[in-house]
């Protein structure tokens, strides 16, 4: 379904993604891509693309991660568009349309049992957390929906989850202000 679902989108998002490289590139320079190391599938890593969001960090740079994020890079997160160069990550079979969003590689030690079962799926571009609060979650929430998305994931309920993106993102629902678009760090329990 992932792959005939981008296949058949393919037409329409290429060239959206063309111009919103081009504007990235015009705005914030090279490298257009944020490639970044994640754990997939039982934990194992792959490399993920996103547009680029931030300035990149210099030697002597001391400017947090807030203060590195651009206007259009603020756009493009709470529109979720810097997610679209993960198709690439779909269509290479290291990721799903849908399932737990894929974490920071340095998580997994803190992880408990249950909240590694989020890594029994393709991590997905989209997923139930996003639908149902996205950044305006707390950790503990996070975990409890992408659980509950590995015990009862179905063809259906993507289609669902699906639809619910399409729908929040045109909504911006789920950020806690139009600056939230930056996680904290996940520490552990």
């Amino acid at each position: 379904m992932d792959l005939t679902c981008v296949i058949l989108t393919l037409p329409a998002t290429l060239p959206f993604m063309a111009g919103i490289a081009a504007v990235t590139w015009a705005i914030q320079g090279s490298p257009v891509l944020f490639r970044q190391q994640r754990p997939g599938l039982h934990g194992h890593p792959f490399t993920i693309y996103k547009f680029r969001t931030m300035l990149e960090p210099r030697e002597g740079y001391t400017k947090t991660d807030a203060e590195r994020l651009t206007r259009f890079g603020k756009f493009l997160r709470s529109t979720s568009l810097d997610e679209l160069p993960e198709l690439l990550n779909v269509v290479k079979g290291e990721m799903s349309l849908v399932g737990p969003r894929p974490l920071l590689m340095q998580y997994l030690s803190r992880y408990t049992t249950d909240q590694r079962r989020r890594h029994d799926v393709l991590p997905g571009i989209t997923g139930w957390a996003q639908v149902n609060g996205r950044n305006a979650l707390t950790w503990e929430q996070k975990f409890a929906l992408d659980l509950w998305y590995v015990t009862h994931h179905s063809i259906w309920i993507d289609v669902k989850i699906l639809a619910l993106t399409a729908w929040k993102v045109l909504r911006r629902e789920g950020i806690q202000h139009p600056g939230q678009v930056i996680m904290e760090e996940f520490k552990g329990y």
